[in-house]
């Protein structure tokens, strides 16, 4: 079965055939970093959740319904992230589109999980996110993306063959997405017979990230993996250059933004990263490409993730004819695919 049908499936068993039809639309709700340093992750979901929702309105919408799209912001912060679902619930929306960072995206999973929301998460990657979820029986709590796991299992081996004579470092933001990628890393590599000289966290958000270039030039350190965001990279990398110190970048999917290139500057040449295949080469997504295009936005980073987890939320209501969630239904299988594609910043 491929995963896209799995998935629909899957929120189909969540809603009961009852043929709700108490409203005249379908709201969703779109939950993420709207402003903050990562608000170009935030962009990109939110576009890619207006523009679904316009193709299948266009289409004569979901169950006979309009999608109406309502945007929230959680500045990819877990306190607010947390009073967004909240808001969410009180506000009687069934469906989120959302979060982000799995710091939001893991609390506020708590709140929706116990008021019967389903969420489907179209870019965190923690894997506690949905293995918490399995493991309590929270039904409605969903991934479209793949998990750091994957990532970190498929990179280390990587690592090894390309740079394992190499000094390398590992550095994270402390975040659950950083700190949990890092980890990964960190075991696969090891795993693989590579010892890190260096493995440290940073604080996310400071300006001057020199004592810890000063740490990795004094390691002689070759090579850094970076589990974080990707200002705090382009930083990094922009104030090695302004030292006359490179090192090569490895980081994960968080990076898939052009806000990275301006941050580091040239400096941020030749940054590798893992994320998975890119769908704007595939045949499926023409007609959703050609959309973006007419509508003047490039899809990168997590833009057809979004689209692609309201298509998924359209179709399980669709299949299943109503908006209602069942709470009898076993647990669904989280949908896991592997960082199967290295990209290398131009």
């Amino acid at each position: 079965m491929v995963p896209g049908l799995r998935l629909c499936l899957s929120i189909m068993a969540l809603l009961a055939a009852t043929g709700d039809s108490r409203a005249d639309d379908v709201t969703i709700a779109v939950a993420g970093p709207m402003t903050g340093p990562v608000a170009t992750i935030g962009e990109q979901i939110k576009r890619g959740a207006e523009l679904a929702a316009e193709a299948i309105n266009a289409n004569g919408g979901v169950d006979g319904k309009t999608i109406r799209i309502a945007i929230f912001d959680d500045a990819c912060e877990p306190k607010q992230a947390v009073a967004v679902a909240n808001r969410i619930v009180s506000e009687g929306i069934k469906f989120v589109d959302g979060h982000a960072c799995s710091g939001s995206s893991i609390p506020a999973a708590e709140v929706y999980a116990e008021s019967g929301v389903l969420m489907m998460s179209p870019a965190s990657s923690a894997p506690k996110l949905t293995d918490d979820a399995a493991g309590k029986g929270r039904i409605t709590i969903m991934r479209l993306y793949g998990r750091d796991d994957a990532q970190g299992k498929f990179i280390g081996p990587w690592i090894k063959d390309k740079f394992g004579s190499r000094k390398i470092a590992i550095l994270h933001d402390k975040s659950a997405y950083g700190k949990g990628l890092a980890d990964v890393v960190k075991a696969s590599l090891n795993k693989a017979g590579v010892q890190e000289v260096l493995y440290e966290g940073i604080n996310p958000g400071e300006k001057d990230y020199r004592a810890v270039i000063n740490r990795l030039k004094a390691e002689g350190v070759d090579v850094v993996y970076f589990g974080g965001y990707h200002t705090e990279a382009g930083l990094m990398k922009r104030q090695a250059a302004d030292q006359n110190y490179k090192f090569q970048l490895i980081t994960g999917d968080s990076i898939a933004t052009p806000e990275f290139t301006s941050v580091a500057g040239p400096a941020g040449e030749g940054t590798i990263f893992t994320f998975p295949s890119d769908n704007r080469d595939s045949e499926a997504a023409r007609k959703a490409l050609e959309q973006f295009r007419q509508a003047g936005f490039a899809p990168e980073g997590f833009t057809l993730f979004s689209y692609a987890t309201i298509q998924a939320l359209a179709a399980g209501i669709d299949m299943a004819n109503s908006t209602s969630i069942a709470s009898d239904q076993p647990t669904p299988s989280p949908v896991v695919t592997s960082a199967d594609i290295i990209r290398r910043v131009p």
